[in-house]
């Protein structure tokens, strides 16, 4: 069991405060990478999650990309950190919490793509001007913010 089970076993359905991190990077024709998610269906986010106890910040980009689209990421970047009342999230089974999101950009992407069919419906590499609008709730600022920061475009 790890640790936001753990938490959630202890608090119950208590609002909390935890810790992600998510990756996001390109490939060599500007397309960003997206997974679509298991849970909500048909929603879409850059691949990350929650730290685990004893994980860097970075450990748990990483991790998380890995286990969710098969892909290493390397060399990271501190791209911002959200927090607050666009961070709050109410999980498929109810849980509410807000998220501090640590977003990496990565330069590099190692691997071929194999999405955890637990957590990803689907990985790809999309197009910035055609994006899901089904982005999930506590990514859209940070979607928002990278759009304007590296390809000009307003959403």
């Amino acid at each position: 069991m790890g640790y936001v089970e753990n938490l959630r076993r202890l608090v119950g359905k208590e609002t909390v405060i935890l810790v992600g991190a998510l990756v996001i990077a390109e490939n060599d024709e500007g397309r960003i990478l997206l997974q679509e998610r298991t849970n909500p269906p048909g929603s879409w986010s850059f691949p990350g999650g929650l730290m685990e106890l004893g994980e860097t910040a970075e450990e748990t980009a990483v991790r998380e990309t890995l286990e969710e689209t098969g892909l290493h990421a390397g060399g990271l970047h501190l791209f911002n950190v959200y927090s607050g009342e666009d961070t709050f999230v109410i999980a498929p089974n109810g849980d509410p919490f807000y998220c501090v999101i640590v977003a990496y950009t990565a330069d590099h992407l190692e691997g071929t793509i194999q999405p955890d069919p637990n957590e990803s419906a689907s990985v790809a590499f999309l197009d910035p001007s055609a994006l899901p609008e089904t982005i999930v709730d506590g990514q859209q600022a940070v979607m928002k913010e990278y759009l304007r920061s590296r390809h000009s475009i307003d959403t």
